[in-house]
């Protein structure tokens, strides 16, 4: 397949997870890839595998709470790579679980920094290189957390919800110009975030899968399709959406 040959794209929270996935996925489409995590040697390893497979993919690290650490990662795409057509925004944290009254003003700083304030700092960066190129196509990545509410997660669902508001303004503000944004929203996907959430427990991973209609979790190559979709023209007329891929989860 090689719908998106001659695109160029950048992953965040590449390293592991849903963003590992659709770096792949990005490449195996015939996209030039910018692997962007706070892991080195894991984001190596997801670059060096895709260029051993015969694609085109680079390894920069990148916080994406750090507005000039974002500025520099799309600095580089373009330097490398010639431009930038797609973008995965994913990188996320999930915060330590607690009721709101006991949640920490540094732990509520800190997922919303990343979560929230982060893909925020990406869309600014990106959106130039993209008007540069006459258009292109982001993907936020939220969550079900950001359609339902989910107790002792405060910041985290905000967050989330945010990611939502923020990938609708943007979807209007730059439609005319070629530009279409969308999130995606997973439901109980099989990653180290679910596992550090059920702290690798058969009880509380029984209670997440009695919460999937379909009766399993989802996987992180399950979402990536849904990113390579929405990155190519056969979505060339969805834009401003959150397309929940949870397994019928915000349907119960």
């Amino acid at each position: 397949m090689s719908e998106l040959a001659g695109k160029v794209g950048i992953v965040t929270g590449a390293a592991t997870g849903i963003g590992r996935a659709a770096a792949e996925a990005l490449a195996a489409a015939g996209a030039a890839v910018v692997v962007a995590d706070v892991d080195e040697a894991r984001g190596e390893k997801v670059a060096a595998g895709i260029v051993e497979r015969g694609g085109r993919a680079l390894f920069v690290r990148t916080d994406v709470s750090d507005d000039d650490a974002v500025r520099a990662m799309v600095a580089r795409a373009v330097q490398e790579f010639g431009g930038l057509d797609v973008a995965f925004n994913n990188a996320g944290v999930e915060g330590t679980p607690a009721p709101l009254h006991e949640t920490t003003p540094e732990a509520w700083a800190r997922t919303v920094a990343v979560d929230l304030t982060g893909v925020w700092s990406c869309l600014r960066h990106e959106v130039p290189a993209m008007l540069a190129r006459g258009g292109g196509s982001i993907v936020n990545c939220s969550s079900v957390a950001g359609l339902v509410g989910f107790p002792a997660m405060a910041a985290y669902v905000a967050s989330k919800h945010g990611v939502i508001g923020l990938t609708r303004t943007a979807a209007l503000e730059y439609a005319t110009e070629g530009i279409r944004v969308n999130a995606v929203c997973p439901g109980v996907i099989d990653t180290e975030m679910v596992a550090r959430f059920t702290h690798d427990t058969a009880e509380a991973e029984e209670a997440l899968l009695a919460s999937e209609p379909v009766g399993r979790m989802g996987r992180p190559e399950e979402i990536a399709d849904a990113v390579v979709w929405l990155c190519s023209e056969r979505s060339s007329f969805v834009t401003g959406q959150a397309i929940a891929v949870d397994g019928g989860f915000v349907a119960r």
